[in-house]
């Protein structure tokens, strides 16, 4: 890298848990010439810093080119297996099992704007918006995510969290800590 290293750049440590989930390029056509580590650092950098995709600094692949990547990636459904990858290996290194046991189950309600999508209106935190359901392992690391309209009542959002860890194979999960809310 011969360009000044920005806070949200992955360490070669991080490099090296992330390539090998890295696609392949595709086969024919052109070659790919852009360097994928600084794909993802510029991707990083914006998620990171919460800034509109043509605010990517210019020693960084083009904008374009980097929203290209993340949006194709994301239609692949590339990001939650990186985020499984990554946390299993986060749980190894800590000398922990890769599946959990036990998890932690919250949500929040969250304003939206016109943009479109589903949106309720929650009595108890008088939010119009949105809410999602996270549930994390006892680390704090990211299990899964599910976002629907703000009106649907806790139960109704866990159950449907709990069918979507079930499919997901969760199978040695057995104790889901939540509060009085569920």
């Amino acid at each position: 890298m011969s360009r000044q290293r920005y806070n949200t750049d992955l360490s070669d440590a991080e490099w090296q848990l992330v390539e090998p989930l890295i696609p392949p390029a595709k086969s024919g056509g052109r070659h790919r010439e852009v360097d994928m580590r600084e794909i993802v650092n510029g991707i990083f950098y914006v998620l990171r810093g919460g800034n509109a995709w043509r605010m990517i600094p210019h020693d960084l692949p083009p904008w374009q080119t980097v929203y290209g990547y993340f949006n194709r990636w994301r239609k692949a459904g590339l990001w939650p297996k990186m985020n499984d990858a990554l946390r299993d290996a986060v749980r190894l290194r800590a000398g922990r099992d890769a599946e959990p046991t036990a998890a932690i189950i919250d949500s929040q309600s969250v304003k939206t704007t016109a943009v479109k999508g589903e949106r309720g209106y929650d009595k108890a935190k008088k939010v119009n918006g949105r809410k999602r359901h996270i549930l994390v392992d006892v680390m704090g690391l990211l299990l899964l995510v599910h976002v629907h309209k703000a009106s649907i009542q806790e139960r109704a959002g866990a159950k449907s969290l709990l069918q979507r860890v079930k499919a997901k194979g969760f199978a040695r999960l057995a104790l889901i800590w939540a509060d009085g809310g569920y």
